[in-house]
C-alpha cells in the first residue's frame, strides 16, 4: 500500500516523496510514544502531528495555523455534546434508571431469554452512560441471573458487554461517533439511523449468539465477592417508561430534524425541528428533563445534583483534548497536501473509503488499544481526503460506522477495557482473550460489514 501511496504522491506539487516519509515517521513517533514510552495520548498525537508538518517542510506558521484550526474547528462541534451527554448519563446512573431498564427487560424476556434483555439494555444504556460506568452498574444483574439459573456467568455477561460495546461505539450521543461525525461533517441523524442498524445486528451476533457459545464452553462461576450480594430493591427504582422516554428525547429530536429536511411533506416542520433537533439543543432538553424528573423528582437536592453533574464532567477533559489533537492531525495532513496523496492512492487502488476507514481504525486500535485514539486518528486521516465532503450523508454515516467498527475490534492487553472485564468477571487472561476479545472483534467486524452493505445503496 505504501508503494501505491508513493506512486500517487507523484501527482502532487508538494514534494510527494517527502510527504509520504513525513507521514510514516510522524505516525511511528506517535505510536512509539504511546506504546513504548506510555506518553499520554494527547501529547503523543500532538507531537506526531507537528513532526509530520516539520518533516514535510511545512512553514512553521502553517503548522501553527493547522494546530489552531484543528483544535478550534473540532471542539466547536463536540464540546457541548460531550459535556451534556456526561451529565445526562450521570443523572441516569444515580437515579437507578439503568437498573430499571435491565430489571424490567429481564422480567419481560424471562430467565431463558434474559441474555437478549441484557444485550438490548446494554445497547440503550451505553448511549448516554460511559462503558465503564454502565458495566459496573449492570454486571451485578448478570451475576444474579447466573446464580439463579446456575449457569456460567459468561452466558449473561457477554451479551451485556456486547450491548454496552455497541452503544459505546456506534450510536450517538456517546462521544465516539459524535467526534467522528463532526470531523467528517455528517448529520447526526444519519449516524444514529445507520448506527442502530449496525449496532443491533452486531449486538445479536456478539451478544446472545456468542454468549451462549461462551456459556457452554467456559463455566465461569459468579465471583465470590458478589455471590452473596442482594438483588435490586425494585421499589426504589424509577418507572421504566419514564426512563425510556427520557433516553429517546435526543434521539427522536435529532432524527426528526434529518427527516423534515429531506421529506417534502414535512418541510413545514423544519423550522421547529431544525432548532429542537440541533444536537446540543436536543441533549440540553433531555438533560433538563432528567434533572427535574430523575434528579429532583427522586429526592435529590439541587446542591447534590449539581455536585453529581459537575463530577461527571471530570473525564470529559481527556476525551475532548485527545479529540482536539486528532483534529490537529487532520489539518496537518490536509494543509501539508498529504490528504491529496492519500486520496489519489485510494482512487488508484479502487478501495472504498468505508473499507479504508475500517482498516485504518483497526490498525491503530490493535497498536494503541484505545478506541478513542483509534477513532480520532482514523477520522483525522479520512477527513483529510479531498472530495470527502461531496459524498452523500448516508455514505458518510456508513464511513462513521466503519471507523467505529475498526476502533472496536481486537481488544487485548493494551486496552483498559480488557483488564476491567477480566477483573470484574473473574477470569484469567487466556479466557478473556477467547471470550471478550472475540466478542469485541465480532462487534466491530459485524458492524463494519453491515455498514459496507448499506454503503452500496448510498
Amino acid at each position: 500500500m505504501f508503494m501505491m501511496i508513493a506512486a500517487a504522491a507523484e501527482t502532487t506539487n508538494l514534494n510527494p516523496t517527502r510527504l509520504v516519509i513525513a507521514a510514516l515517521i510522524g505516525l511511528v513517533i506517535l505510536l512509539v510514544l504511546i506504546i513504548k514510552f506510555k506518553i499520554q495520548a494527547m501529547i503523543s498525537i500532538l507531537t506526531g502531528a507537528i513532526a509530520i508538518g516539520l518533516i514535510a517542510g511545512m512553514p512553521v506558521q502553517d503548522i501553527v495555523t493547522a494546530v489552531n484550526d484543528g483544535i478550534g474547528n473540532t471542539l466547536k462541534g463536540i464540546a457541548l455534546l460531550v459535556g451534556l451527554g456526561s451529565m445526562f448519563g450521570a443523572i441516569l446512573e444515580i437515579s437507578g434508571g439503568a437498573q430499571t431498564l435491565a430489571v424490567t427487560m429481564v422480567k419481560w424476556f424471562g430467565d431463558k431469554k434474559a441474555a437478549w434483555a441484557l444485550g438490548i439494555t446494554g445497547l440503550v444504556i451505553a448511549m448516554p452512560v460511559f462503558f465503564d460506568a454502565g458495566l459496573i452498574i449492570l454486571i451485578p444483574l448478570a451475576f444474579s441471573l447466573a446464580k439463579r439459573t446456575k449457569r456460567s456467568s459468561l452466558f449473561y455477561a457477554i451479551p451485556l458487554l456486547a450491548g454496552l460495546a455497541v452503544g459505546h461505539a456506534f450510536i450517538p450521543p456517546t462521544p465516539g461517533p459524535i467526534l467522528v461525525a463532526n470531523m467528517l461533517n455528517v448529520d447526526l441523524g444519519w449516524v444514529i439511523v445507520v448506527g442502530l442498524f449496525c449496532g443491533t445486528i452486531s449486538m445479536i451476533v456478539a451478544g446472545p449468539v456468542w454468549g451462549s457459545i461462551c456459556g457452554r464452553k467456559f463455566h465461569v462461576p459468579v465471583p465470590e465477592h458478589v455471590a452473596n450480594q442482594e438483588d435490586f430493591d425494585e421499589s426504589k427504582l424509577p418507572n421504566f417508561w419514564t426512563i425510556v422516554g427520557i433516553i429517546l428525547i435526543p434521539l427522536v429530536l435529532i432524527i426528526f430534524k434529518s427527516i423534515t429536511g429531506v421529506v417534502p411533506a414535512l418541510e413545514f416542520l423544519q423550522p421547529v425541528f431544525g432548532f429542537l433537533g440541533e444536537p446540543f439543543v436536543a441533549l440540553l432538553i433531555a438533560t433538563i428533563v432528567a434533572m427535574l424528573i430523575l434528579g429532583i423528582g427522586h429526592g435529590y437536592k439541587r446542591e447534590e445534583l449539581e455536585k453529581v453533574m459537575t463530577k461527571s464532567l471530570e473525564p470529559t477533559g481527556l476525551i475532548l483534548l485527545v479529540t482536539a489533537c486528532g483534529g490537529v492531525l487532520r489539518y496537518v495532513l490536509q494543509y501539508s497536501g498529504l490528504g491529496d496523496v492519500i486520496g489519489n492512492a485510494v482512487s488508484s487502488m479502487s478501495l472504498p473509503i468505508v473499507v479504508l476507514a475500517f482498516v485504518v481504525a483497526a490498525l491503530v486500535r490493535i497498536c494503541v488499544g484505545s478506541s478513542t485514539v483509534a477513532m480520532t486518528m482514523a477520522a483525522g486521516i479520512i477527513s483529510s481526503i479531498p472530495g470527502i465532503a461531496e459524498l452523500s450523508p448516508l455514505y458518510l454515516a456508513c464511513t462513521t460506522a466503519a471507523v467505529a467498527g475498526g476502533a472496536t475490534v481486537c481488544s487485548h492487553f493494551n486496552d483498559s477495557g480488557f483488564w476491567l472485564v477480566k477483573s470484574l468477571v473473574g477470569i484469567d487472561e487466556k479466557t478473556t482473550l477467547k471470550t471478550w476479545t472475540v466478542m469485541e472483534t465480532l462487534v466491530g467486524g459485524t458492524g463494519f460489514v453491515v455498514a459496507l452493505i448499506i454503503s452500496f445503496f448510498a
